[in-house]
């Protein structure tokens, strides 16, 4: 196919599931799935979970370097590029809205009704797209039993990056003693960048901060919040009330988490601490997934790499479940909720040709019309 046609096809796409990616990494991924294996046919269900998998061994926000992977698959690096620019492009822009308003006016516009009703929604979204994927996950019983130990653990809160290695070793060392005929251990370290070619001492100290935390960061975007607490907030950068107010943004706005620093970066330094702070968080993700991406059919090549992979692969399953039940049980509270949850659930495996958009916009409104009830 044409390149120029497959970076358009990926323009328009991560364009749209930035406008419409509410819900957090695991929503992302599963409208990810949807769109690319059951829609478009680009990958299959075992190349995209192998994607997956990739992208949570690597540092950084997962369903922005899905993306980036995705792209990279697709058109090369100028896919890389134009997938991951795109899907964070419109939740950077939402969100310097945000910031210019909040600190314009010291206060955030009323969505609640609409997050009201999007959050079950999202639920219906997630399960209609983590089935295909646990299906295709798990392959043998060891891997079921991994996954079923790895959910149990993720919801006794047990750090993600521990459950993801250790079910990938624990995986190999099983088919070590099952046949003993695995390749020797291969380890790739990725390499480290630094860009400082910044104005302003502010802005050098703020592009350090996020690059920082984008290069070390593993797990979900909720992570980085504990991090900037400690980074801004104890060092009085800025105010504990407007970290949980970039929490709150983060929340409400499509797209990646880690936009949540665009609006911190406003907060601090204006437009250039927005662009500098957006710059840095993100530029980490594109180079892991440039240096490890050329690795996964490797990987999959290798039986020493391809039962690590199978392990992580059901790991990465087990997590996505795993916030899907506590995004659950905090959202679907009341008879509202549960009615809302239903009716998506019932539409997207009814229906499983409909766009998530559809899904989204669906619950915003029985949300904001359920408001006005008792």
């Amino acid at each position: 196919m044409n390149n120029n046609n497959d970076l358009k096809d990926l323009a328009k796409l991560f364009l749209k599931l930035g406008i419409i990616g509410f819900g957090g990494p695991a929503a992302h991924i599963a409208m990810m799935q949807k769109e690319v294996v059951a829609e478009k046919k680009w990958l299959t269900d075992q190349e995209f979970l192998d994607l997956v998998g990739a992208a949570n061994l690597i540092p950084g926000p997962n369903s922005t370097e899905m993306a980036i992977h995705i792209g990279r698959e697709r058109a090369g690096w100028k896919g890389l590029i134009v997938a991951g620019l795109c899907f964070i492009f419109p939740a950077v822009i939402i969100t310097g809205i945000f910031a210019w308003l909040y600190k314009e006016y010291g206060r955030l516009p009323e969505v609640s009704p609409f997050i009201y009703g999007i959050k079950p929604a999202i639920i219906a979204i997630i399960i209609g797209a983590v089935f295909p994927l646990a299906k295709k996950s798990v392959k043998t019983f060891p891997l079921a039993a991994v996954g079923g130990i790895v959910l149990l653990c993720s919801l006794l809160q047990i750090n993600e990056i521990v459950l993801m290695f250790g079910a990938g070793f624990l995986i190999l060392l099983i088919e070590y003693q099952r046949n003993k005929k695995l390749n020797n251990f291969i380890f790739i370290s990725p390499l480290q960048f630094l860009l400082s070619n910044t104005s302003s001492l502010l802005n050098l100290k703020l592009f350090w901060i996020f690059l920082k935390v984008g290069a070390i960061l593993y797990g979900s975007g909720y992570v980085l919040f504990a991090f900037l607490d400690t980074e801004l907030v104890s060092r009085g950068i800025i105010t504990r009330q407007e970290l949980i107010d970039a929490v709150a943004v983060g929340q409400f706005t499509p797209g990646p988490v880690f936009s949540s620093v665009t609006f911190i970066g406003y907060q601090i330094n204006g437009l250039p601490g927005a662009l500098v702070s957006t710059l840095a968080i993100f530029l980490p993700s594109f180079i892991f997934v440039a240096l490890s991406g050329p690795f996964i059919n490797k990987m999959r090549n290798s039986a020493t790499f391809s039962s690590f992979l199978n392990g992580v692969n059901m790991a990465s399953v087990a997590l996505i479940l795993s916030v899907c039940i506590t995004m659950g049980i905090d959202s679907i509270t009341d008879w509202k909720t549960t009615l809302i949850a239903c009716i998506s659930i019932a539409v997207v495996f009814g229906f499983k040709k409909i766009n998530s958009a559809f899904v989204v916009i669906g619950g915003a409104l029985l949300g904001f019309l359920l408001s006005f009830l008792s």
